[in-house]
């Protein structure tokens, strides 16, 4: 094997290996870190190790993007330091040959906040992603109003291209104004809700045909992925499709052999039932 051959199997070997926090030989606490210090690297480790849900078309074929769930939870003091980790993994993705889009999640009330908006602007421009790399999640729009200082906000990473999604759509005057005015690329539905009511699927006809497309999420039960047919989603997560893994481990997912099978298995009965008749 030639040196160069050697170096190639050595990196390949380096980047499919999982995350492992970085310790002393003794096991103590590395750099006499404190309790909390400890804490914090321990949790660390953990969002390492599973915290991308993947994204998958319709019908569960291919893979199409991943929502970084600590985001999810982050208090305002770590919004900045979460979202940086997401940054490096989308980064990490592109570097190594596989563009995956990142949804990245932020609290609605953070837009109002110039001092929060420089600093994700500032964030994402010394990441040097490509476009159409990076979405911004909004979180907590139904309860939040849209104001001039949010209106702003938004604006500015509208400029930068960063794509913007509605994440929790329950159909509220201000999230449909928002979407609207913005024309945003996406929003998320969490179709448990819907589980013992009928989705407003005119309405979310009348956004799909004005060019936003339809995430399904939650995806937990069969049910939910019928209703996901029904409304015509573009994209499916959840459970059902494929739970959260790590960002070494996304390289290695092509479909979701689950909701592939399920929905084999339906097309199989409807041939069986336009066969009899």
């Amino acid at each position: 094997m030639s040196p160069k051959s050697r170096l190639y199997t050595l990196v390949k070997a380096w980047k499919n290996k999982p995350f492992q926090e970085v310790r002393d030989a003794c096991s103590e606490s590395w750099l006499s870190l404190g309790p909390e210090e400890m804490a914090e690297q321990e949790s660390w480790s953990k969002r390492q190790a599973i915290s991308h849900e993947p994204i998958f078309n319709l019908k569960g074929t291919k893979l199409t993007g991943s929502l970084y769930r600590p985001l999810l939870e982050a208090k305002d003091l770590q919004l900045l330091r979460l979202f940086m980790e997401g940054l490096d993994t989308i980064a990490f993705w592109h570097r190594s040959g596989r563009s995956i889009s990142g949804v990245l999640p932020i609290p609605f009330h953070a837009l109002s906040s110039k001092n929060h908006v420089e600093a994700l602007i500032d964030l994402i421009l010394n990441s040097r992603l490509p476009v159409g790399s990076l979405i911004l999640g909004l979180q907590h729009a139904s309860v939040a109003k849209l104001t001039p200082d949010s209106e702003e906000g938004l604006s500015r990473f509208r400029r930068l291209g960063v794509g913007i999604h509605l994440l929790d759509f329950t159909a509220t005057s201000e999230q449909i104004n928002l979407i609207e005015k913005f024309r945003l690329e996406g929003i998320h539905i969490a179709l448990p809700h819907f589980r013992n009511q009928d989705p407003p699927t005119r309405l979310i006809s009348q956004i799909q045909s004005a060019g936003t497309k339809i995430y399904a999420s939650h995806l937990a039960l069969v049910n939910d992925l019928e209703n996901a047919k029904r409304l015509q989603a573009d994209y499916c997560y959840g459970g059902l499709m494929m739970s959260p893994v790590s960002r070494h481990q996304i390289f290695h997912i092509n479909d979701s052999r689950i909701a592939k099978a399920i929905f084999s298995l339906h097309s199989h009965n409807n041939l069986n039932q336009n066969g009899d008749k």
